[in-house]
């Protein structure tokens, strides 16, 4: 361990310690450094790594019993990391399941992984079933500036639910990305709320359903200022991703 080049094998030794004391539902973390070369020999930065594993809730009546999934944990890092933007891009890793992995940035610098555990090494360390990891370089994930307030305005928040049909292997977060980067007029947030796969898409498209507010804190939108938003983010999708409105994909 004095070498270490991450904290993934100390996480999963504990959790197999906790395993064998019949603790079904695991949540670690640990802080420490790790080893890695750089242009000056080694660096031994500070790192923050997590495993989740067992069921996503506690049992109980109100709620479903299903596995932690990698969604569950991208959640709990965005809201540690806020107000900070937290994103994620598809990457590999030896250790992590191919096509759930991915890089970790924090306001568009990488600054460490999630993913669930290779299939290969679940079978190793005899697991029912895959648990979640993630590392993070803890000197960034610390640094905060301050957050500037605004006052509320009493001004109605416009929403609009649009639906995106784009290729299967286009990212979800790169298109979120590519309309939060495009800085529409008016556009408060942009969130991801549905992915769609079925009946009515041609084989290999997929549906995004994105949710946009809009707001100006100094008079009401007009029926045209949201319609030209709209529309703008609309072209963003269609020129960078070749994606095109649901209502049109189908027609």
């Amino acid at each position: 361990d004095v070498m270490r080049t991450s904290l993934l094998t100390g996480l999963l030794t504990t959790l197999q310690t906790n395993l064998n004391r019949q603790q079904a539902r695991v949540r670690v973390f640990e802080l420490g450094r790790t080893f890695s070369r750089n242009g000056d020999g080694y660096a031994q930065p500070l790192r923050l790594g997590g495993l989740a594993y067992g069921s996503a809730a506690p049992e109980q009546w109100g709620e479903r019993l299903r596995n932690v999934d990698f969604f569950d944990i991208k959640g709990d890092l965005e809201i540690v990391s806020a107000p900070r933007c937290l994103t994620t891009t598809r990457t590999v890793h030896p250790a992590l399941h191919p096509g759930r992995t991915a890089h970790l940035q924090l306001d568009g610098a990488i600054s460490g992984w999630l993913g669930e555990l290779h299939p290969r090494l679940v079978r190793h360390f005899d697991l029912p079933h895959a648990p979640v990891l993630f590392e993070l370089d803890a000197a960034t994930l610390m640094y905060h500036a301050l957050p500037v307030g605004k006052p509320v305005s009493a001004l109605p928040i416009v929403r609009r639910d649009i639906a995106i049909v784009v290729a299967e292997e286009v990212p979800a977060g790169a298109v979120l990305a590519a309309l939060q980067e495009a800085r529409a007029p008016h556009v408060e947030s942009v969130r991801l709320f549905d992915v769609y796969r079925g009946p009515g898409l041609t084989e290999g498209r997929k549906s995004l359903a994105i949710l946009v507010l809009m707001q100006d804190t100094s008079r009401t939108l007009t029926d045209t200022e949201i319609d030209d938003t709209v529309a703008a983010l609309v072209r963003v999708v269609s020129d960078q991703f070749g994606g095109s409105l649901r209502s049109q994909a189908s027609q």
